[in-house]
């Protein structure tokens, strides 16, 4: 039979434990997600060079034991964000934005190619370039009254769609890559004065960030 202290000091031990395993979890968690993500991110990019290269010479050193093709972990990585580089530097050049401008072009009118295309272009230029989308983050109230939710302006007019006093709105999900598209009256919208990168860490972490 266990005696009334011991099972005081059991329960009090089990409880920190529990309280131990919990802390652990909270420090390793975040280290271990973002550890994974970013072996996986450069794992994925230092292998387009070796599975472009046997897919194109799948006989490449396999015939030939003196002249094997070995993969070395990084040289991929480098040499496909060093392209990635030089294309953008050549594309800035005035005879290839031309080029890249025709090239645009035809993709965006080849039925079926168009759709595609132009929704990861559009998506792209959301974060980045001068096209960015998301850098105008609000307060935009779409529920009941005085609840609000973060958002970011997309259209400031949304006239297109016969509403000349609304705006579009892009509002994400916690904890998700997803979110929902919002037409919004102006008068619902109050622009938040915070970075756009802070605001949205803050909605995707379901508010539990400190805003700096």
């Amino acid at each position: 039979m266990v005696r009334p202290k011991n099972r005081a000091y059991f329960s009090y031990a089990w409880r920190r434990i529990l309280q131990f395993f919990f802390q652990g979890v909270i420090v390793l968690a975040p280290i271990g997600i973002t550890l994974y993500l970013v072996l996986w991110l450069f794992n994925s990019i230092d292998s387009i060079l070796p599975n472009i290269l046997n897919y194109l010479a799948p006989a490449f050193g396999k015939d030939d034991p003196l002249t094997p093709f070995r993969r070395i972990p990084g040289i991929g990585f480098i040499l496909v964000i060093s392209l990635v580089i030089i294309v953008g530097w050549l594309s800035s050049l005035f005879f290839v934005e031309r080029i890249v401008e025709i090239l645009d072009k035809i993709l965006e009118r080849t039925p079926g190619i168009k759709f595609i295309y132009s929704s990861i272009k559009d998506f792209l230029e959301a974060f980045t370039g001068n096209k960015r989308k998301f850098d105008k983050p609000v307060l935009v109230n779409v529920d009941a009254n005085e609840v609000w939710r973060i958002g970011f302006i997309t259209q400031k007019d949304a006239a297109h769609f016969s509403l000349p006093d609304h705006m579009v709105v892009y509002v994400p999900h916690s904890y998700a890559i997803s979110g929902i598209t919002y037409f919004v009256p102006k008068d619902r919208i109050k622009l938040l004065d915070i970075n756009a990168s802070e605001a949205l860490k803050f909605v995707v972490s379901g508010g539990v960030t400190d805003l700096d």
